[in-house]
């Protein structure tokens, strides 16, 4: 290999590492991403309903950052699950103005290639759950 191509190839791999070391600093936060991504819009970035969309709908957004306080000091993970799931049509929440994120998320995880094992709803599961993770996160203390 001639010097001149070694050098570039030596530069362009000293940036691609010290790009990785500076991306590894910062922690990825899937549940935060994901609240951005889908929840935002509404529920403000906050989580304080004041989202940009919310004064469009219906019925005003909540509260998030309350769900613990509103629940004796426990998050409701199950209620927050199911909510966001919303594939199961929970009457005692009435009409439902919320995207059903189960659905959704089930249609992205469908995978490129179909040459491996994969199971569509732990993928639809492991987004929920990461969101509920970050929602716990945004509790009021």
């Amino acid at each position: 290999m001639k010097p001149r191509v070694l050098a570039k190839n030596l530069l362009l791999a000293a940036m691609v590492s010290a790009l990785g070391v500076a991306g590894a600093a910062e922690k990825m936060d899937i549940g935060k991403m994901e609240y951005g991504e889908s929840c935002a819009a509404c529920h403000g970035v906050t989580g304080k309903g004041d989202g940009p969309f919310a004064a469009q709908l219906k019925s005003p957004m909540p509260n998030l950052t309350v769900l613990s306080k509103n629940n004796g000091g426990v998050f409701p993970t199950l209620r927050v699950y199911n909510v966001i799931d919303g594939r199961q049509e929970l009457l005692a929440h009435g009409t439902r103005e919320m995207p059903i994120w189960g659905t959704d998320y089930q249609a992205k995880g469908s995978p490129t290639y179909d040459d491996y094992p994969y199971d569509r709803e732990s993928y639809v599961r492991g987004r929920i759950l990461a969101l509920i993770d970050y929602l716990s996160r945004l509790q009021e203390k």
